[in-house]
């Protein structure tokens, strides 16, 4: 690699891990990549290219971590109640959030939403390179939001993004999508490795040194994982994911936060009006019927951040149709699955080691906890007896591989929540006021069951 080179000469620059090197290669001798050097301009005569961090700018001057102001507090209320909540009480300034979810959930309408609450703080700049001005217009109308001291341009022009911030020195940045700005430095190609590298280092960098927040739309993978180089998503300070179910609820959840919890939740809906919070989200996974309950079906009250949902776990078995059984769950993993079948086969005798298993949670919420293994092991003995659960019971509590049912935390809570929502019976590992201890799966089935269950 060439020690030496001018300001303005060329270099060869690998749009995978960004090697530089002075001539072109077929193939890149760090990553082992083909056709991937591009040409790209050297900065200084240290040849950078430009945009890597470092390159033309004056050198950094350390200084006492007592003489740093505190910015505790200095955040931006967006006016979404749920949007704030998963923030941590809102947009904290000098920050940068990437949100990421698959296309048409809302992700547009959402932050369009924000910045009109946002602009009684200054201006905002709405970044597009996706949609003409006029579509956004038209969003805005329909959503009958206020777009005074919203501007916006539509281009994808790196350096035109610069200037245009420069210029405005907007409180509330949104680029719609991070995906499609680029800078002539790292290719004329949109997209690439390199282009998301340098364009998000110089847009997070010019929010760092303002009272702004700067948020960045992000395409996704067939994956649901957010699209480019892991280096974006270290980049920035909160990461936001954007997930629906099959009907119009669309959740909100924190990957990253570095200003607040990641176990927040917030819940929308898509209405004519845009995205509105869910008013009343603690009964909203909870199937409404008349008469008994089918068989295959628990309840449990789960904590998804500060607040408790209480959910429905839907079970089912039937005979494999091959050798090889498998487990069908996408909401619960199916590790958790295939091990609280095994306990109930082992402690009580229930055969699953001949079923196909199926299980669902209603209203499409994904559950991770280790208090939901009591009332899915209800929901898998239900199925395989055929014998439904009692009407206006929950269960709360974590199964161990020798049967035990363990104490989990913030009982009480989860309790309170299922006695003001109807459940008369509630079933939990520890003799919490207004519920049922139990100890173990046997005694678990004896007390949901009674004499219907198996020994």
């Amino acid at each position: 690699m060439c020690a030496k080179k001018k300001s303005g000469a060329t270099a060869y620059q690998c749009s995978q891990c960004g090697y530089t090197q002075p001539r072109w290669l077929g193939r890149c001798p760090d990553c082992g990549a083909w056709n991937t050097l591009e040409e790209t301009t050297l900065s200084t005569d240290n040849a950078l290219p430009l945009g890597i961090p470092g390159s033309g700018r004056p050198g950094s001057r350390p200084l006492p971590l007592s003489a740093v102001e505190s910015r505790d507090g200095s955040r931006f209320v967006l006016g979404l109640p749920e949007f704030d909540r998963v923030l941590g009480g809102g947009a904290m300034k000098r920050s940068a959030i990437l949100i990421g979810g698959e296309p048409g959930i809302g992700k547009s309408t959402l932050l369009l939403q924000a910045a009109e609450a946002a602009r009684t703080n200054g201006r905002v700049l709405y970044v597009s390179g996706e949609e003409s001005a006029a579509q956004i217009r038209s969003r805005a109308d329909r959503l009958s939001l206020a777009s005074d001291r919203i501007e916006v341009l539509c281009t994808g022009l790196l350096e035109d993004i610069t200037r245009t911030l420069n210029e405005l020195n907007p409180v509330f940045v949104i680029i719609d999508s991070i995906q499609t700005v680029f800078s002539p430095d790292a290719g004329m190609v949109p997209g690439t490795v390199n282009q998301l590298k340098l364009c998000s280092q110089e847009l997070v960098s010019w929010v760092k040194e303002r009272d702004a927040v700067l948020f960045l739309v992000a395409h996704v993978t067939k994956d649901g994982t957010i699209a480019g180089p892991k280096a974006l998503e270290h980049l920035v300070d909160t990461i936001l994911s954007f997930d629906r179910n099959e009907e119009d609820i669309r959740f909100l959840r924190a990957q990253k936060n570095r200003f607040g919890s990641v176990d927040e939740l917030g819940i929308f809906q898509m209405t004519a009006e845009g995205l509105v919070a869910v008013q009343d989200p603690a009964s909203l996974f909870i199937v409404t019927r008349t008469g008994e309950l089918p068989p295959g079906v628990a309840v449990v009250p789960v904590f998804e951040g500060s607040r408790v949902f209480l959910v429905e776990i839907q079970a089912l078995t039937v005979p494999a149709k091959s050798a090889m059984t498998r487990v069908y769950s996408g909401m619960i993993d199916s590790s958790r699955v295939s091990r609280v079948a095994a306990v109930l086969e082992k402690r009580i005798g229930l055969r699953f080691s001949d079923q196909d298993i199926y299980v669902n949670v209603a209203g499409g919420v994904r559950l991770a906890e280790s208090a939901v293994d009591a009332a899915l092991a209800a929901a898998l003995y239900s199925t395989r007896t055929d014998i439904p659960s009692p009407r206006s019971t929950a269960l709360i509590g974590e199964l161990s591989l020798a049967g035990e049912i363990r104490p989990v935390g913030r009982l009480k809570p989860r309790v309170k929540a299922a006695k003001t929502l109807g459940f008369s019976r509630v079933i939990a590992p520890a003799a919490e006021e207004g519920s049922e201890a139990v100890g173990d799966i046997r005694s678990l089935v004896s007390l949901v069951f009674g004499g219907k269950g198996k020994p």
